[in-house]
């Protein structure tokens, strides 16, 4: 049996987690990241990671953030996995090795200046 992932990211607004009372913030929007992953991948069955749920209460119960990147994942038995999203940054491994190849050419003049 194959198994086939749905993969979809998605950014989570938190705003209404501000109406709830200060010492529930952070379980409220807990609550609402389960039921956003059911509506939009269609399961009941969601497990949130520890890296979403420390994302979540690193700032206290009081004070959860307004937005939230995850990706959800559902395989074949209908299980939703909600995870941290974190990009790929090739854009700025690219931008580094540029700044190195100017620095390794600057030094190289630096050391003929020397010599001369």
């Amino acid at each position: 049996m194959s198994e086939e992932l749905l993969e979809r990211i998605y950014t989570i607004n938190l705003g209404k987690v501000l109406l709830s009372p200060n010492n529930q913030r952070a379980k409220r929007a807990i609550n609402m990241i389960r039921e956003f992953a059911s509506r939009h991948m269609k399961s009941e069955n969601v497990k949130i990671e520890e890296d979403v749920s420390h994302l979540v209460w690193e700032r206290g119960i009081r004070h959860p953030p307004r937005k939230i990147r995850v990706k959800l994942t559902k395989d074949d038995d209908g299980n939703i996995l909600v995870s941290k999203y974190q990009e790929e940054k090739k854009v700025e491994e690219k931008q580094k090795e540029k700044k190195e190849e100017k620095k390794a050419s600057a030094s190289k003049s630096d050391e003929k200046q020397k010599k001369e």
